[in-house]
């Protein structure tokens, strides 16, 4: 992604890296290539990563008010490295079991 150019939507940006990562597994690429094909898939791995977190933090949002759907703001950004809260990946809690009864 150049300064200049607009970020690729996610969806793009996945099939991009998809594809790039084909390239490189194949091995025939020159050194100088393969660098910079990597080099764009790490930028395109930063830009899906900060999406899946911003999206991650709306669902969020959306569960801890109980499904109601009011806008509240939330600042995600590609420099930062704070890790959201992880409310979906938890473990669930473990059930409560009853001691069986000892005859």
């Amino acid at each position: 992604m150049t300064r200049n150019s607009k970020p690729p939507e996610f969806e793009q940006a996945l099939d991009e890296l998809e594809k790039l990562v084909a390239r490189l597994e194949r091995g025939d690429l020159p050194l100088d290539e393969a660098l910079k094909t990597f080099e764009r898939g790490v930028e395109l791995t930063r830009h899906c990563q900060t999406a899946l977190k911003a999206a991650q933090q709306r669902v969020e949002i959306l569960l801890r008010k109980g499904g109601k759907t009011e806008v509240e703001a939330f600042a995600v950004t590609e420099e930062s490295g704070a890790e959201p809260h992880d409310a979906l990946s938890r473990p669930a809690p473990e059930p409560a079991s009853d001691p069986a009864p000892e005859p």
